[in-house]
């Protein structure tokens, strides 16, 4: 939901807007693409740490701490999945007819209500397979979110996570983690599959 909200209208700036520094930016969005996760998740300490560039002004102004937290697990797995729904969103917008967008301002539309009822519909199938290819790395991110978040059962640990731990524990109990894990990635992905072809 977080890639959805902060993603699409990232997407929709960088494949419709001219602004300086319009590269920089879709190279930073792309960076976690090709950076190890481990490292993702230090800068992510370095920029929200305590002593970060920004988690330091949080924490003295706020109280408020990002590193080892539930939302610091969301925050890491975003910052790794995200780049899959901006690059197959903007695609989709880029391969979008942008006529109908101005067809439906010249019939009184609004840039909001032709971006909801005109441009949203046209790009939906990017939208989807950006937000299916950002669950599916968001669901087995390991780096980012043990060295950004922690592992802290029931707090901040995640499947991927578990099944670490219980490898190192009991391997009975990390091959059935990763046979749930993989019935539920395979389930799911089917199903929505089933729906795009149906569609």
């Amino acid at each position: 939901m977080v890639c959805l909200i902060l993603g699409v209208p990232l997407a929709w700036v960088l494949a419709r807007t001219e602004f300086p520094g319009r590269r920089l930016v879709r190279a930073l969005v792309t960076v976690p693409l090709v950076l190890p996760p481990v490292v993702g998740g230090v800068a992510l300490l370095l920029v929200f740490g305590r002593r970060g560039l920004v988690g330091e002004w949080l924490d003295q102004t706020f109280g408020f701490s990002l590193p080892f937290t539930t939302t610091g697990v969301v925050v890491a797995e975003a910052f790794v999945a995200m780049p899959f729904l901006v690059i197959a969103v903007e695609g989709a917008l880029r391969g979008a007819d942008a006529r109908f967008e101005e067809a439906a301002a010249t019939l009184g539309a609004s840039r909001w209500t032709a971006f909801r009822r005109v441009t949203l519909p046209l790009i939906a199938p990017g939208v989807a397979a950006g937000a299916v290819l950002c669950w599916a790395r968001a669901l087995g991110e390991f780096g980012a979110t043990i060295t950004f978040a922690g592992n802290f059962p029931g707090r901040t640990q995640t499947m991927p996570l578990a099944v670490y731990l219980a490898l190192e524990q009991d391997v009975d109990a990390a091959i059935v983690l990763s046979l749930i894990l993989l019935v539920v990635s395979v389930g799911i992905l089917a199903a929505l599959r089933d729906k795009w072809v149906a569609a």
